[in-house]
């Protein structure tokens, strides 16, 4: 791909992920446009600041508005990156039809729009929570992966492909644990729903590589998944604080104990490509989009965060974090 032709387009583009994002397209990439597609104009603001004299363009609106959507997408757009999402699991607990609305509902116009207006790409982001869901926003993740898997159906003979990227915790990112415990730890109790949970994770920066390699990757229906490490929740809180006292606090309604980023069904329709697993599209009727590269996984293989063969040390961590472990 010619990202130096590319006009992007990145739904959510003020949040953690659109941001870091922004950063390294421009500085490594350098695209012909990106458009901020958010609804808070405060961040808008911000985030213009931020970048000051680059080629970006803020639109401000909401996935659940269609319209808004339709004229956004009028830009020659060459790709939309979908980052823009409800996240937090005991708001979309506690909201669910706002949840729907955002995460299915928002999905279903983007898809129709991106389709309208003859889109080549977009890419969507989801989640480890989206395998076999316990809580809604895995749930309406889950149902957005299948709106856009299957949007490909409605594209039918014209160019637009979809295409979705699953993957884990992003360290340091906003509700990530990392802070928490980094606030926590000077009051010197840190406090933990399990001290057996266990999550994938990966860096803000990793998250964006594997995105834009994706994009490259993308035929239309895959659903990427990068293979990442583990980390039992308690070791990453006595390697951040390991003088503090750790408090049980229970696990929470709608909380896993341990995240999967690949069920067992799953990994009957999916392969093994350069480090990365990519399910396949069932029944791709919009066209054959056959991988010749790549392994199929064996009978009975799951991608879990608890039985994964890659645990992060907390030399790896603090690697990770950029911070002196000492």
């Amino acid at each position: 791909m010619d990202w130096g032709k590319q006009t992007i387009l990145i739904t959510g583009g003020t949040g953690s992920f659109g941001k870091k994002c922004t950063r390294i397209l421009l500085e490594k990439y350098k695209p012909k446009r990106i458009i901020i597609f958010s609804r808070d104009e405060l961040k808008q603001h911000e985030m213009r600041e931020e970048f000051p004299k680059s080629n970006l363009t803020f639109f401000l609106g909401d996935i659940r508005d269609r319209d808004r959507l339709y004229r956004a997408f009028k830009a020659d757009i060459d790709l939309v990156i979908h980052a823009a999402a409800l996240k937090q699991v005991p708001a979309c607990e506690y909201n669910p039809f706002e949840a729907i609305k955002t995460n299915v509902l928002g999905a279903a116009n983007l898809i129709d729009a991106a389709i309208d207006c003859q889109i080549p790409k977009v890419i969507a982001l989801s989640t480890d929570k989206a395998v076999s869901p316990v809580n809604l926003y895995g749930a309406t993740k889950l149902c957005a992966e299948k709106l856009f898997v299957n949007g490909n159906s409605y594209a039918g003979g014209k160019q637009t492909r979809f295409s979705c990227v699953r993957y884990g915790n992003v360290l340091a990112s906003r509700g990530s644990v990392v802070p928490v415990f980094l606030a926590q730890r000077k009051e010197g109790v840190i406090t933990l729903t399990d001290p057996r949970m266990t999550r994938f994770w990966m860096t803000l920066d990793q998250a964006v590589e594997f995105v834009i390699r994706c994009v490259d990757l993308m035929r239309g229906g895959e659903v990427f998944i990068p293979r990442i490490p583990s980390m039992r929740l308690l070791d990453m809180a006595n390697a951040l604080a390991p003088e503090c006292r750790i408090r049980t606090t229970g696990i929470r309604p709608g909380e896993k104990l341990h995240e999967s980023l690949l069920s067992s069904d799953e990994a009957r329709a999916t392969i093994l490509h350069d480090h990365m697993y990519v399910i396949l599209p069932d029944h791709p009727s919009w066209g054959e989009r056959s991988w010749v590269e790549g392994v199929p996984l064996p009978e009975g293989f799951s991608f879990n965060s608890d039985t994964n063969d890659w645990w992060l040390t907390r030399e790896e961590l603090f690697q990770l974090l950029g911070m002196n472990p000492g």
